[in-house]
């Protein structure tokens, strides 16, 4: 970063292109060039349009930046973002100038990374917002480039670094109050059961994960979904258990396994209490030609 400068018209730039992978093509976006520049003191520009998006970190120095009929003062840690189809303009302080990083990006959900970070074409500016973490990730995403002529970054590198940029720009989100707050915590809590119901889980863990306890997690989940999550949770293992008996082969206690229960007994009883017979029993009749 501003360490292979070259001198341009208007500005000292480093600028870095890349030639995006099928893989890279396939995330939600992907970064298409990265560049760092120290501009001269008649550094301007535009008015122009941008093909794609663009993320914008001011290091040192001052300018002004003119988007949408508004007029935003570029001061060190002020964060903004240029928008395809969206017509702007930018230029230094001739007295104090402007010293960026910056990297164009594209993607189907280009502008939902951008939302992450609090910008969007109609707030395309965020003062204090190229925060030291941003910067040091946007160091992190140069080194990674730079290092091309030993080691080239694969795809998925480079990738990873143009998301640490934004994870590490991303306002810290407040804490939720209300009735907003309770829905969070529940859903996550449902969340928690449907994605981890395999893995031995209990209520017990699904309250803690969530920061309640089981009575509180037992008594509102019950309420909003119509049944209690230790049967929910039984209901999520006896569903998976049934395909897994009409459609594989495996074995009673595979499955049990497989489900989140500890052993074929306490998954045979379960599953005979939910449907009126044993798992083997089931297994016959839906495999029956």
């Amino acid at each position: 970063m501003f360490r292979n400068m070259r001198d341009d018209d208007q500005e000292w730039l480093e600028i870095h292109y890349f030639r995006p992978s099928s893989l890279e093509k396939s995330a939600p976006a992907w970064p298409i060039r990265l560049g760092s520049n120290h501009a001269k003191p008649h550094y301007r520009m535009g008015p122009r349009y941008s093909p794609f998006y663009y993320l914008i970190l001011v290091v040192e120095g001052e300018g002004t930046f003119e988007q949408n009929g508004e007029v935003y003062p570029l001061r060190p840690h002020d964060l903004f973002c240029l928008c395809p189809l969206i017509r702007y303009e930018y230029y230094t302080n001739p007295q104090n100038p402007l010293r960026k990083v910056f990297f164009a990006f594209d993607g189907k959900h280009a502008l939902a990374l951008l939302e992450r970070v609090g910008l969007q074409p109609q707030q395309p500016y965020r003062a204090g917002g190229a925060t030291v973490q941003g910067i040091e990730a946007m160091e992190r995403f140069f080194c990674l480039v730079e290092s091309e002529a030993t080691k080239p970054p694969s795809d998925l590198a480079r990738l990873s670094a143009f998301y640490g940029v934004f994870d590490a720009l991303t306002p810290e989100a407040p804490s939720a109050t209300g009735p907003d707050a309770a829905e969070d915590w529940l859903l996550g809590g449902k969340t928690y059961l449907d994605l981890h119901y395999a893995d031995g889980i209990t209520v017990e863990s699904a309250a803690a994960h969530i920061g309640v306890s089981r009575g509180h997690f037992t008594k509102r989940f019950t309420a909003s979904y119509g049944l209690p999550p230790v049967q929910y949770l039984q209901q999520l293992r006896l569903v998976r258990a049934q395909h897994l008996l009409a459609h594989t082969d495996s074995k009673l206690a595979e499955i049990a396994h497989s489900v989140g229960y500890p052993d074929l007994f306490s998954f045979s009883k379960a599953f005979k209490k939910h449907h009126g017979l044993p798992p083997g029993v089931y297994r016959k009749r839906e495999q029956a030609p």
